[in-house]
């Protein structure tokens, strides 16, 4: 129990009796002797230390004991996810919305910070708004906290900090959007409802729905917030065909297919012979 807190708070009285070889007799008998009713009272007060961390755990074990077949799964987990994003939408708040996309087109920088699974999200956010504006800097990188410390020391009241995180929440994220705010830069927080430690932080705040049977939390929900918030961006800038059109013409080069064999037109020298008729 001292050596594996963690693992003694996941484990039913059978499991754990099986593990360190003891009967389920003895496994009760010792949690009446430390001062419960029996082993599943002290597993309820083991589990309550590590609440958020094990909610995954949980919710597998739930699964468990009610089997389905991987169509019944994919049925499932595509189902949660609608409900998700259903709940996402219902959620937006008129104005918070307005306010998100207006600290984004006034900031003069944007640092991005989402570590952990969050990393993949901010990747995404970092490059639908790099469509759209200069100056995007995603701070998840190979280097961890460290780098986006560093990228954070000149941070300026003129600049925004967006920081995403869902359960299980990096304490790490949290401490740089604190650190943003006491250099009085903006935060924008995407995470997942007002129990969040970003929002204590957050000058601005957009909620996701993130509930998922197998993981800590779905991503799809996320994801399409973060999809939500650059297209109103996008919107916003007043600049969205110029800026689609760039993007086609400078990423046309590396498409495949019809695209790939295609080069500009170049025209004929003044005096140069016409070409012979050619049936096609």
């Amino acid at each position: 129990m001292l050596d594996h807190p963690l693992r003694a708070a996941t484990l039913p009285v059978n499991d754990l009796a099986d593990h360190v070889g003891v009967s389920v007799a003895t496994a009760n008998r010792f949690a009446r002797a430390v001062g419960f009713s029996g082993y599943a009272q002290f597993r309820a007060a083991l589990v309550l230390g590590f609440e958020a961390a094990l909610a995954p755990v949980e919710k597998l074990r739930e699964g468990r004991d009610n089997p389905a077949g991987a169509v019944g799964i994919f049925d499932a987990s595509l189902g949660q996810i609608v409900r998700n994003i259903e709940a996402t939408r219902r959620g937006l708040d008129p104005d918070t919305c307005e306010r998100a996309v207006e600290v984004i087109r006034t900031a003069r920088r944007i640092f991005i910070v989402g570590l952990g699974s969050s990393s993949w999200a901010a990747g995404l956010l970092m490059r639908d708004l790099d469509f759209h504006r200069e100056d995007v800097h995603l701070l998840a990188t190979l280097e961890g906290p460290g780098f986006a410390a560093r990228s954070l020391r000149r941070l300026t009241p003129d600049d925004l900090v967006i920081a995403l995180a869902t359960p299980r929440y990096f304490a790490d994220t949290v401490r740089l959007a604190e650190t943003a705010r006491r250099k009085g830069a903006a935060v924008l927080a995407l995470t997942d409802g007002p129990h969040s430690p970003l929002v204590a932080t957050a000058t601005v705040t957009l909620f996701a729905q993130v509930d998922c049977r197998t993981f800590a939390a779905s991503d799809a929900s996320l994801m399409a917030l973060i999809e939500a918030l650059a297209s109103a961006f996008a919107h916003a800038t007043g600049n969205l065909v110029p800026a689609a059109t760039g993007v086609t013409e400078a990423v046309l080069p590396w498409l495949e297919g019809d695209f790939a064999a295609w080069r500009p037109p170049v025209a004929a020298a003044p005096n140069a012979p016409s070409p012979p008729d050619v049936k096609p």
